[in-house]
């Protein structure tokens, strides 16, 4: 009796069961490069600095909290001793900490990627400093404004990139735009899943834009699956279901792999996408990923683009 086939490999069109993939032992060896990672003070921005940091990364911690900030480079630098690493105050909800923080990031000597990683979830209707909905507004417009203030520093290295994290949730959302901020319905479900439709946008516009220039900036998207982080503490049954999620979804550890494949993997592309390859995107090693339909449309990209300029007063230039 012959033994089945083995699976084909992932395509376009979807992943298969146990798919062969990218995982932190990939990542090649990373000295003499600089790594702004977002959110890096908890789980898998956390996981990202701790892994490029013994690859020999300088990594910048871009982090609300200075105290969890030292806390994760203590954690790190005792796996990694010689580790090269650096608190970046951040906010992303507050445009004025963004602004700050991407002066001193512009003062490094180099920086070669950019890894947009924080975010919310799940939180009441609230504003951020500037009166955006906060998830909108720090999960979308903060990476937008970060981004656009460190294309200049990151455009002065060949080869630098801007990788932006989105989710599977981005696939059956729609933005608001007659509503952005949720002044006349708020449902917290749909408001994350706006933010994430609009850093895939962002992906797409700002790769479409970096190739007209022939820049030697590209624009990668990741999605970390179903992760088992804190990003989800504002469901009340999370401190319940987060231990048993563990044995069917990604840890922070694996959820971390494909911002690592899309940060550093040696083959990537400008507008790649990369996500987790087993159980529908969910869990697994890190492969290409399958972006909703409506998240490549340029006409939603420019359109997303022109009111992100609008309610940041930061323009790209591009």
């Amino acid at each position: 009796m012959a033994w089945p086939k083995r699976p084909p490999p992932f395509t376009d069109e979807g992943f298969t069961l146990f798919a062969r993939g990218f995982t932190d032992r990939d990542v090649p060896d990373q000295a003499g490069r600089t790594f702004l990672v977002t959110g890096a003070n908890t789980g898998i921005g956390f996981e990202s600095a701790r892994v490029l940091a013994r690859h020999g990364a300088r990594v910048l911690l871009g982090c609300r909290s200075q105290e969890r900030a030292r806390a994760a480079i203590a954690a790190i630098g005792s796996e990694s001793p010689d580790a090269d690493l650096s608190f970046l105050q951040l906010d992303q909800a507050d445009l004025g900490s963004v602004r700050s923080a991407s002066e001193q990031a512009a003062g490094e000597p180099r920086l070669d990627v950019l890894v947009n990683n924080a975010g919310i979830m799940g939180v009441p209707h609230t504003l951020t400093k500037d009166g955006f909905e906060s998830m909108f507004g720090v999960n979308h417009l903060g990476t937008f404004a970060l981004t656009s203030l460190l294309l200049p520093k990151l455009q002065e290295t060949e080869g630098s990139r801007v990788v932006i994290t989105s989710s599977l949730a981005h696939r059956t959302a729609r933005i608001f735009w007659d509503d952005i901020n949720g002044q006349k319905h708020y449902f917290s479900l749909a408001r994350y899943q706006q933010s994430k439709l609009a850093n895939m946008l962002h992906l797409f516009e700002l790769d479409r834009r970096l190739r007209a220039r022939g820049s030697g900036t590209i624009a990668v998207g990741c999605h970390p699956g179903v992760a088992v982080t804190d990003i989800g503490r504002n469901y009340t049954l999370f401190p319940v279901a987060a231990p048993l999620l563990r044995f069917v979804f990604n840890t922070r550890k694996a959820g971390a792999w494909p911002t690592l494949r899309a940060a550093t993997g040696p083959d990537v592309a400008g507008g790649d996408y990369y996500g987790p390859s087993n159980w529908a995107q969910t869990s697994g090693p890190a492969a290409k990923a399958s972006a909703g339909v409506s998240s490549r449309d340029p006409v939603l990209g420019k359109r997303l683009w022109e009111l992100s300029i609008e309610m940041t007063g930061v323009d790209p230039g591009i």
